[in-house]
């Protein structure tokens, strides 16, 4: 998938979960809806951390670029290290190690531990690279013709604002876990969830996506799981921007609509 249509569908997972936790009986507070899921939404975007043209290769400038590069080589060393022999011949790491349920977890958890550790400033980190990322996945066209700097500003305006709303009483800061110091411990499951559902999204199309690595199935380590192939699609092809955009934000309004109990 693109970045956009991934933006969308990590949005739209996250307001499914509001929904689902409402339905529970146990509705998430607004702030938590809104943050985690434009945190979801960039999220959703993270695992192309293996690929120069990715969309989150531009969204820092310099600083993404070469962090993609390293990561590249990082997955695409993993790949060779750990391949079996029914595994195809790589010459670069896209859709390896970032596209497994493993990674998703590791980067969820990190973010979980930092955010509780690393106190107001490491929210304010994470917020913000989500928020950019967010901009940039879901207002993908508007930040192609802008300045990365105003994209920035955006970005950590809008981290500053909803930590505050967040700091206050009742509003969320120590959702789903109460107990004194796990304050914002909740943050790193829309990153969890953004990233498998990135890996999702990738195995409905041509190649497949290798989330259960480690685990091997038969001869292969790096399993390509997906659909039947008579029903996967391209990357950017009208399946994926005329029916599933459209439907990710369908049911994105509806998932939303029913964590704030309106319908």
């Amino acid at each position: 998938m693109m970045g956009p249509a991934h933006s969308l569908s990590g949005a739209a997972a996250w307001l499914g979960v509001g929904a689902a936790t409402a339905a529970a009986g146990h509705p998430m507070p607004w702030p938590v809806l809104v943050v985690g899921a434009l945190i979801c939404a960039g999220a959703a975007l993270a695992p192309d951390l293996d690929h120069k043209a990715a969309t989150i290769s531009r969204a820092f400038g310099p600083i993404s670029r070469a962090l993609c590069g390293i990561v590249d080589k990082l997955s695409f060393a993993v790949y060779k290290a750990t391949r079996k022999p029914g595994d195809a011949r790589r010459t670069g790491g896209h859709r390896t190690l970032t596209h497994t349920w493993l990674w998703a977890v590791l980067i969820g958890g990190g973010a979980s531990a930092l955010a509780v550790l690393g106190g107001r400033w490491a929210v304010l980190g994470l917020l913000f690279v989500h928020m950019v990322l967010a901009v940039e996945g879901l207002l993908w066209r508007a930040a192609r013709v802008s300045s990365d700097v105003l994209v920035w500003l955006l970005g950590a305006t809008s981290a500053w604002i909803l930590a505050g709303v967040l700091d206050q009483s009742g509003n969320g800061a120590n959702w789903l876990f109460e107990a004194p110091g796990q304050e914002y411990l909740w943050l790193g499951l829309p990153i969890v969830l953004g990233a498998l559902v990135h890996d999702i999204g990738d195995a409905l199309t041509v190649s497949g996506c290798p989330i259960l690595w480690p685990i091997p199935i038969g001869r292969k380590r790096w399993y390509p799981v997906g659909p039947p192939k008579a029903i996967r699609f391209r990357a950017g092809s009208w399946v994926e921007l005329k029916v599933l955009m459209p439907a990710f934000m369908l049911l994105g309004g509806i998932g939303g609509a029913a964590a704030l109990n309106v319908i």
